[in-house]
């Protein structure tokens, strides 16, 4: 146990406890906003790894994921009939936004990246984006993962927006319907 002085204040450390049952983080930076990202970031990667001790399992990520229902649900849209199916197709053509977003945020052509990513899958191959290459590459291998509670939510909510949207959209356009008739 031990006093010690960092800036302007008096901190107390007490060290190499046999049984610890807590600890604390200690982030300096040169001012109050790089203290407030590093926080946030702290925050946000104790969230991740009690998400993905709750859930007990992770996905593969770097766009992995997207990919294959894309494919998966491209593939089933073709057995169904109708206007389903083209809600079908354009879910799965929505779901690319995020493997299209990360090789933009690297600095790749997003059209090609993605291209190359759905020809590695039609081979049988998992593969996400490589935002260092714009490359496909193995998330396992990588270690690039996605927490399944939050791509859970994001697909649930996703649909239940999208709904809402449509709805709002019928509100309006049966609302200009009335009001021309007059």
């Amino acid at each position: 146990v031990y006093e010690q002085v960092l800036g302007e204040d008096k901190f107390t450390f007490v060290e190499e406890v046999e049984n610890p049952f807590s600890c604390t983080l200690l982030l300096k930076g040169p001012n109050k906003h790089t203290i407030v990202q590093m926080r946030d970031a702290v925050r946000d990667g104790l969230r991740a790894v009690k998400h993905t001790i709750e859930d007990g399992c992770v996905l593969r990520g770097a766009g992995c994921l997207e990919v294959a229902a894309c494919r998966h649900l491209r593939s089933v849209a073709e057995s169904i009939p109708g206007k389903k199916k083209l809600g079908m197709q354009a879910y799965a053509e929505a779901l690319l936004v995020i493997p299209k977003t990360l090789a933009e945020n690297g600095g790749f052509d997003a059209q090609e990246t993605v291209m190359k990513l759905q020809d590695e899958h039609a081979k049988g191959n998992q593969v996400g984006v490589d935002v260092r290459t714009g490359e496909p590459m193995d998330p396992l291998v990588a270690g690039v993962y996605d927490g399944y509670l939050v791509k859970k939510q994001m697909y649930s909510l996703s649909s239940v927006i999208a709904e809402q949207l449509l709805l709002v959209d019928e509100i309006l356009r049966a609302g200009r319907d009335v009001s021309g008739r007059k």
